[in-house]
């Protein structure tokens, strides 16, 4: 993702003694880097930047921002870019 999406994190596990996690955003889950934010829950909302969470923000900025990306036409654009390996 080019630009820092806001998602809701889902599932918390370990891997390869790594700290991740599933984060959906808007209905597509992905699979996240979530070692700098120690403290982020599930449930909890996160900015993610090119495969890691890089902040957590209260679920009423989250909603809005995705709201505004909806808005925008980004957010769709940029989950689709992603998957199809282009940043």
């Amino acid at each position: 993702m080019c630009l820092g999406i806001p998602g809701k994190v889902v599932e918390i596990y370990e891997a390869d003694g790594t700290r991740m996690g599933k984060v959906d955003f808007s209905g597509i889950q992905k699979e996240v880097c979530l070692a700098y934010l120690p403290e982020i829950q599930v449930g909890d909302y996160t900015i993610v930047h090119v495969g890691f969470a890089i902040t957590q923000l209260d679920e009423a900025s989250a909603l809005e921002t995705l709201a505004l990306f909806n808005e925008m036409g980004r957010l769709a654009e940029e989950l689709l870019a992603e998957e199809a390996g282009v940043t």
